[in-house]
């Protein structure tokens, strides 16, 4: 895959960060867990594992601002929000240990965005307004 290709498709930039972000959630307690005498000498996890959020964050921000620019249905605009508006409050949250949630509750998150931008790119990238209308 080129990736002018990628630049150019914003539902596969999203598609793609938005599964890496959910292999890298999947991934983490195994990792630490395998790593669990290093982490209980450090004391935490390793600065560049968690700064992987907010890279996977921006990306999958500039995913939806960019899809939500070319899609021709206007409720999954909202739904593309509403999706990265949740992400973004869930790793806030996980960071700063507001609220306690649900672990899980990414998953789901992650996976719906990824599920939006599969059924955008499928059915509602179009040039004019009567594709996708419903």
């Amino acid at each position: 895959m080129n990736i002018l290709h990628i630049r150019s498709n914003s539902d596969t930039l999203g598609i793609i960060a938005s599964s890496l972000c959910l292999v890298h959630c999947l991934a983490t307690p195994f990792l630490f867990l395998a790593n669990t005498e290093f982490i209980l000498s450090e004391g935490e996890h390793p600065f560049w594992w968690k700064s992987l959020d907010f890279i996977f964050l921006g990306l999958s921000f500039i995913a939806v601002y960019k899809t939500t620019q070319t899609t021709s249905n206007q409720k999954l605009k909202y739904a593309f929000w509403i999706c990265w508006s949740l992400l973004f409050a869930i790793v806030l949250n996980e960071k700063l240990h507001l609220v306690h949630l649900v672990e899980e509750i990414i998953y789901v998150v992650a996976i719906l965005l990824v599920s939006l931008h599969f059924y955008n790119q499928k059915y509602c990238r179009c040039n004019n307004k009567k594709c996708c209308t419903n």
